[in-house]
């Protein structure tokens, strides 16, 4: 079967496109459709499925271990998000009261502070990721799973105490961010490879929905409960229920049945393996075109999240809540969006289909920057985050469904560099 697979990947990247362009306009044809088809056989496990009965949109559910992975992703990503909107407002007020000799006006401060915070909770997204995608080809991904997000807990119960006794200055703030960011970016290719480990492969595509589904919903309960929490109980409460969050991820972990991964071939070396991963990559006219696609849209779009705080602050000075509800609007259009890919399955006319969108989210990242009205703005944002969900979702069914099971880790680890890792260098 293996041999098969890897004989319709040849086919299909000796007669397919040879530009970007030509890949996205004969995405809908046969060769592609046929060679993800025959990948997706060999991509998940032969696991049964779980005898619940589901809804479609919520398929993959009806599995006991994607069911435990998913509720506790949810609830950290919920505290996730809690912490990024009391890290940003955390961040304003510090700069604010920074010498007025330091970087100008106290707008311009407050932008060059956000800047850098961000850069270094991004940055290592760009330099671990892909390091993190040959760690998880190698050892247990259930294992790296648990001692990454411990990490990060460790690293939320360390703000959440620093800034209750008010200690904490920018420098620790971006120690820490530097501190979640490496952990977040060795934590992500495991994340991406493991889901297809816990669920049959007709419901895959189901599942990865899913994830993108509470992933964006966390996108707006998180922030919107935080700016709650904030105006409630100040910035240090969301900290620590953001730590608090991590344990329902690390429990969920340990009750799911992992089933026993082939032993891997220790004789390569942590370069040579990466090397193989780019060559796989490469060698695919679909992987690297989707890839270049993803890469573009993350140096130009997607850091127009970490600005909010200051739009919200100091252009429509809407103060906590205001922020929050700013936030949940990007959340909700990206949630309806994975609600939207989970119910329809597979989307026809692919790759018109991801231009189309990615179009419509620049557009509306564009007229959020020109907007002075709250309403207008939160509208941008909503509809920026279905955009770009529809995008990157769609992306990263086709990667997942075109790559092999041994290299879907380091596949994985370069798309998440290509989404995130050149977000710090926009920043």
């Amino acid at each position: 079967m293996t041999q098969t697979l890897q004989l319709t990947l040849k086919d299909s990247v000796a007669t397919g496109p040879t530009s970007p362009q030509d890949v996205l306009r004969d995405d809908s044809e046969e060769t592609l459709r046929i060679a993800a088809m025959e990948e997706a056989e060999g991509i998940a496990p032969s696991i049964e499925p779980g005898t619940l009965e589901m809804p479609r949109v919520v398929r993959a559910l009806r599995n006991r271990n994607f069911r435990y992975f998913w509720i506790g992703n949810f609830l950290s990503n919920i505290g996730t998000w809690m912490q990024s909107v009391a890290q940003g407002w955390l961040v304003l007020e510090l700069a604010s009261k920074a010498p007025p000799v330091v970087f100008g006006s106290v707008g311009q401060r407050s932008a060059f502070w956000l800047g850098l915070v961000a850069f270094a909770a991004s940055a290592p997204m760009l330099a671990f990721t892909l390091i993190g995608g040959v760690i998880a080809d190698r050892v247990d991904k259930r294992r790296l799973l648990i001692r990454t997000q411990s990490v990060m807990m460790l690293s939320a119960l360390a703000m959440s105490g620093l800034s209750f006794a008010k200690v904490i200055n920018i420098p620790e703030i971006v120690l820490l961010a530097f501190l979640t960011g490496t952990a977040m970016s060795l934590n992500m290719p495991g994340y991406q490879a493991l889901v297809p480990s816990l669920v049959p492969r007709e419901d895959l595509t189901n599942a990865i929905a899913l994830n993108s589904a509470q992933f964006n919903m966390s996108r707006v309960l998180g922030p919107t409960i935080g700016g709650f929490v904030m105006a409630w109980w100040g910035i240090p409460a969301n900290f620590f229920l953001n730590a608090l969050s991590f344990s329902a991820v690390i429990f969920a972990l340990t009750q799911i049945d992992y089933p026993a991964q082939p032993r891997q071939d220790d004789s390569a070396g942590l370069w040579q393996r990466l090397g193989e991963g780019f060559r796989y990559v490469l060698d695919r006219r679909q992987m690297s075109s989707l890839l270049l696609l993803v890469a573009l849209a993350s140096i130009f779009g997607v850091p127009f999240l970490m600005f909010v705080p200051l739009f919200a602050k100091d252009i429509l000075q809407v103060g906590e809540r205001g922020l929050g509800l700013l936030m949940a609007c990007s959340g909700a259009g990206a949630f309806l969006a994975a609600a939207t890919i989970a119910y329809l399955g597979k989307i026809k006319s692919r790759g018109r289909f991801v231009v189309m969108s990615a179009t419509v989210f620049f557009a509306a990242i564009i007229a959020f920057t020109f907007s002075r009205h709250f309403a207008l703005s939160g509208a941008m944002l909503a509809i920026a985050g279905y955009c770009m969900i529809l995008t990157v979702a769609t992306v990263n069914t086709l990667l997942q469904h075109l790559a092999e099971d041994a290299m879907r880790g380091r596949v994985m680890s370069i798309y998440a560099t290509a989404f995130l890792g050149f977000a710090p260098i926009a920043a």
